[in-house]
């Protein structure tokens, strides 16, 4: 009796799933998808200059123009940088500055990038 049942399951799950994938391109459109999953990163300095992230402070024109082929800025920070830009409405200098003072946070150090820990000795 249980085999009828699990072949019931079985055979209800392919007659749908075939179903759902001969009709996807009716469905598949009223999926809410992020819009950050179509936004494909810079991957060399150039395209890290097109996309903005670029400014007199943090110029990485002269990456551009010496002619450095390189992938361009790391992936990761990239990505907070542009989300920190979009979602704060801030310019890249302030971006990065947001970013940084978070990594910091995270890794324990003050924003004017002294380590929190009440062990360090500093001689200056």
């Amino acid at each position: 009796m249980s085999y009828h049942i699990f072949f019931f399951l079985l055979f209800s799950v392919i007659i749908c799933g075939t179903a759902l994938y001969l009709t996807r391109a009716r469905w598949v459109p009223l999926l809410p998808v992020p819009d950050y999953i179509y936004h494909r990163l810079p991957s060399s300095f150039t395209a890290d200059l097109e996309a903005g992230l670029s400014s007199s402070q943090f110029d990485i024109g002269a990456n551009v123009t010496g002619g450095d082929s390189r992938a361009g800025l790391d992936a990761r920070g990239k990505r907070e940088v542009q989300r920190i830009m979009k979602n704060r409405k801030v310019d890249f200098d302030e971006a990065r500055r947001i970013y940084t003072e978070q990594r910091f946070a995270k890794n324990n150090i003050g924003p004017d990038g002294r380590p929190r820990d009440p062990k360090f000795v500093s001689f200056s």
